[in-house]
């Protein structure tokens, strides 16, 4: 009998057809999608995890540098960072530096074996980057970076502004 009432299915597509324009779900799950490629493509280029590969980049490109510089390029918390460096040190990637300038601050060098590992993943990761500018184009990721850029500052609006204040009577 059907009385006329949507069906389960039928529910779950309208939801979902109205989520499609939630902008803060779809980035959401973009970053989720990112990511899962990213650690399998870092997996089978060199056993790599996200986190490593990220800390192994920065290091060469930048040289040594502290966590809390490392947290800033990648807009990660440091905890993050901190973590893994234990690991790191172990597979012989890393190795912590006293800051010249400042004996209470450490910095994080790239060791050979990080090198290595950072150039058995490089061409992967540098493919992917290049198949992703191919696939938005070089204007249509500009566009992109620009939003995103947009979409950041917006994130900062202080959260007092969507908290409706009570009236004092």
């Amino acid at each position: 009998m059907d009385d006329g009432s949507p069906t389960r299915a039928q529910r779950v597509a309208a939801r979902k057809a109205h989520q499609e324009g939630n902008l803060f779900g779809r980035v959401q799950a973009a970053a989720m999608a990112s990511r899962r490629q990213s650690q399998r493509l870092l997996e089978r280029a060199a056993g790599l995890s996200i986190t490593e590969w990220r800390i192994l980049w920065d290091l060469s490109e930048a040289g040594p540098l502290s966590v809390q510089d490392m947290a800033q390029i990648q807009r990660a918390d440091h905890s993050l960072i901190s973590r893994a460096l234990p690991g790191m040190r172990e597979k012989g990637y890393v190795e912590v530096l006293s800051h010249a300038g400042d004996r209470r601050e450490s910095l994080i060098g790239l060791r050979p074996a990080g090198a290595d590992a950072f150039a058995k993943a490089a061409p992967t990761m540098q493919r992917r980057r290049a198949a992703l500018a191919e696939a938005l184009s070089p204007e249509g990721l500009a566009q992109m970076i620009a939003f995103l850029d947009q979409f950041d500052a917006y994130l900062d609006t202080p959260i007092d502004a969507f908290i409706p204040q009570e009236d004092p009577q």
